[in-house]
């Protein structure tokens, strides 16, 4: 009898698992298409809350969550790309650096402490890590649209100061990636005491 009944408590565990990482990926492909520009930025640099739901994930169902709705929403997002999967692949190292942190270290100590410190060094790499995947990975694809020039014309109109692509990735792109990244931390921790019940399947 206590062998089925763990058979079936994992079971439900796992359609639990499945439902809510499916339900997640979801919105985080949703949210992708809900980007806007922001001040101080080239208009071809849009925010999008995407990460989010890949964090929440991270904290609800463990880090491998997490990573799954990173690839998941990017998979989905090839059907329309105008990359060639370079885009997506780049969004998906960047949604893993920051999700994977902040899910290992609160998997392995569950208060808000580690989660914000987790969260904050997602959010650090993620912002490091933009200046590799676009410097190597997107802003090459982008010279086949628009000039390297042109590119860089865009930046200098806001910081004339500027001289190369590198010098605009790391003083625009990487504090960019991390706010954006800390939007994301910001709105988690508002909302995941409220939501955490209904994705483990604890609702009163």
């Amino acid at each position: 009898m206590d062998a089925t009944n763990k058979t079936v408590t994992v079971k439900r565990v796992n359609v639990r698992y499945l439902t809510v990482t499916a339900m997640l990926s979801a919105v985080a492909y949703i949210l992708m298409f809900l980007d806007f520009s922001v001040p101080f930025m080239p208009s071809f640099i849009k925010m999008d809350l995407s990460e989010l739901p890949a964090l929440i994930g991270s904290f609800a169902m463990g880090p491998l969550c997490g990573v799954i709705i990173c690839l998941a929403k990017n998979v989905l997002h090839l059907f329309i790309t105008s990359t060639g999967g370079v885009g997506e692949l780049s969004n998906f190292i960047l949604g893993v650096a920051f999700v994977l942190p902040a899910g290992l270290l609160y998997k392995y100590k569950k208060t808000r402490m580690t989660a914000l410190i987790g969260s904050i060094a997602g959010a650090v790499i993620m912002g490091a890590f933009s200046i590799v995947s676009n410097y190597f990975l997107v802003y090459p694809v982008y010279y086949n649209f628009m000039p390297q020039e042109a590119v860089l014309g865009a930046y200098q109109l806001i910081a004339p100061s500027m001289k190369s692509i590198l010098q605009c990735l790391i003083c625009f792109n990487m504090p960019f990636t991390f706010i954006k990244g800390m939007f994301s931390v910001v709105i988690t921790f508002v909302t995941y005491k409220h939501i955490s019940p209904i994705l483990k399947g604890r609702q009163s």
